[in-house]
């Protein structure tokens, strides 16, 4: 038997994750000016360079802003953030999204599959179907929650992949970790198969090269996810 190797956070990461909860929690207001890094070491007892390179990653996902030689503020995370500011709040929620969140991704997600679908029925091969069909076979095959949503999450980005547009698998990967974690609950809630009869039946409108079909089948879906008979909000 094989053991994983264990590691412990940097204190680069462990600063991080503390101005994370502040922020989120309200501890540190939207606005806030932090006090100078030398001030932060001393206080935090840990080094300058430590300091910036957690302001600096901080700033990145969205959590702060830097205006050289006046100082570093809490940032608007909701309106400047980014992909990395939503993993962050899914985290400090005990990876539970809050009921806008899930929302605003479901619709994103009809916005992006919708694409897939139109751009791939009208080129899409036999061979290319039938590797779509592989992951429907997968998904109804699971016996976890975690294998259902990988094999749904397998068929959409690979739908993705098809449409030739190269920016809709990169999208897809980005929002692969929330996404898997509404499958989760998905599942949780109406079970896998469920989520199996739902891709295989958006499968065979592919298969059929009936892009309306393929189309309404989604909308119609992830609409009841939404606000239909099958919500997934916590």
């Amino acid at each position: 038997m094989e053991f994983s190797k264990l590691s412990s956070p940097s204190l680069k990461e462990l600063f991080i994750k503390e101005l994370e909860k502040m922020i989120l929690s309200g501890k540190l207001e939207i606005g806030s000016k932090l006090p100078p890094e030398r001030e932060l070491a001393s206080t935090m007892q840990i080094s300058r360079a430590v300091i910036n390179s957690g302001i600096s990653e901080l700033a990145r996902k969205g959590f702060l802003v830097i205006h050289p030689r006046i100082g570093t503020f809490v940032a608007d995370y909701r309106r400047d953030g980014t992909l990395d500011t939503l993993i962050a709040i899914m985290n400090y929620n005990g990876g539970i999204l809050r009921d806008d969140e899930i929302r605003s991704i479901l619709e994103l997600r009809i916005a992006l599959d919708t694409l897939a679908v139109k751009l791939s029925i009208p080129k899409i091969t036999e061979d290319e179907i039938q590797t779509l069909n592989s992951h429907v076979e997968a998904l109804m095959k699971s016996t976890t929650f975690e294998q259902a949503s990988a094999n749904a999450f397998a068929f959409q980005h690979e739908l993705a992949f098809i449409s030739g547009n190269t920016l809709l698998p990169l999208l897809f990967s980005s929002f692969k970790s929330p996404v898997l974690s509404l499958w989760d609950r998905y599942c949780m809630l109406y079970g896998i198969e469920t989520l199996y009869k739902n891709t295989a039946q958006l499968c065979e409108c592919i298969q059929m090269r009936d892009t309306q079909g393929a189309v309404d089948c989604l909308t119609i879906t992830i609409d009841d996810t939404i606000q239909g008979s099958r919500k997934i909000y916590y």
